[in-house]
């Protein structure tokens, strides 16, 4: 890969700093009203994210119109633009204000898992708010502790890791990935993983996903069966009715030491979620770019 050079990446960041400030700084009203022009903005200039979106509907929804995958498609650069605009405040939410943002739903399901005292394993997605979510649990009941991939742009990559962190919460990079989770387990603390993007084929296992197969990472079922840590599908959801997010913690998955098998019912859980709020999943990803061996492309 070529390496980026130092002007994009000052360039990017200048323009991620303003985007922040512009939601950081302005009424919340005014703030949602540019998020969501944020969130337009980048769907008319990244042309690609909504042919992905486009393809990605139809291979999951062939029964829905064109129309009504449209909306959809809609419906997730709002939820992008709602992300951003709670990203930017993180630093003004504090435990006398998160519930004005975030309330739970399910809160017991954790703390069953915590009474096992081997921690506990959030199975997450790109689905709602998964940054609100983890940052508003360590204000709401503990920190915790995330898996996440570094952003290409460095500059950009350490603002967010700030940001993600100012409630507590610790993140695990890829350097100390099985350590790092390892630790937190052991010391009955939560880490939250995101299991819902591509994998290739030689670090995962394929899964049934909307009716297709999908290459799922199979390493959270690995480390659940190794630790007998409590596994939880958990997600932030935004309520209409509400004007804010609910974040659900849904019953323990018990692992049964059948990786594939463990892997699907996650899996399952998951497209049960997204089918219940499919403007909130992140459509934009090329979810079935490896395929089963002897299979086309799909993209």
């Amino acid at each position: 890969m070529r390496a980026r050079s130092s002007f994009r990446n000052w360039t990017e960041y200048a323009a991620v700093r303003f985007v922040v400030a512009s939601l950081a700084w302005t009424p919340r009203r005014l703030a949602d009203w540019l998020g969501n022009r944020y969130g337009r903005l980048l769907d008319s200039a990244v042309p690609r994210l909504r042919r992905i979106a486009r393809r990605n509907l139809e291979l999951a929804f062939p029964e829905k119109s064109a129309e009504e995958r449209e909306r959809i498609a809609d419906g997730v650069f709002r939820s992008i633009g709602r992300i951003l605009v709670a990203m930017a405040r993180f630093p003004g939410i504090n435990g006398g204000n998160v519930n004005d943002w975030i309330r739970y739903d399910g809160f017991e399901h954790f703390e069953e898992a915590k009474r096992r005292g081997a921690g506990v394993l959030f199975a997450t997605a790109h689905l709602g708010n998964w940054e609100l979510s983890a940052f508003a649990h360590a204000l709401m009941a503990e920190p915790m502790h995330f898996v996440v991939r570094p952003l290409d742009n460095p500059l950009i990559d350490a603002f967010v890791e700030r940001r993600r962190t100012i409630s507590g919460n610790g993140v695990i990079g890829k350097r100390d990935l099985v350590r790092g989770i390892l630790r937190a387990l052991k010391a009955n603390e939560a880490v939250g993983i995101l299991i819902d993007q591509n994998t290739a084929a030689e670090e995962g296992v394929f899964v049934d996903f909307f009716g297709m197969k999908a290459c799922a990472d199979s390493g959270l079922a690995k480390l659940a069966n190794r630790t007998g840590a409590g596994v939880i599908p958990g997600f932030a959801l935004w309520s209409v009715e509400e004007r804010k997010y609910v974040l659900r913690f849904f019953p323990l998955v018990e692992m049964t030491g059948d990786v594939e098998a463990d892997t699907q019912r996650l899996h399952t859980k998951l497209e049960e979620v997204i089918r219940e709020h499919p403007g909130q999943w992140l459509w934009i990803h090329r979810r079935w770019k490896t395929r089963p061996p002897g299979e086309s492309p799909l993209y």
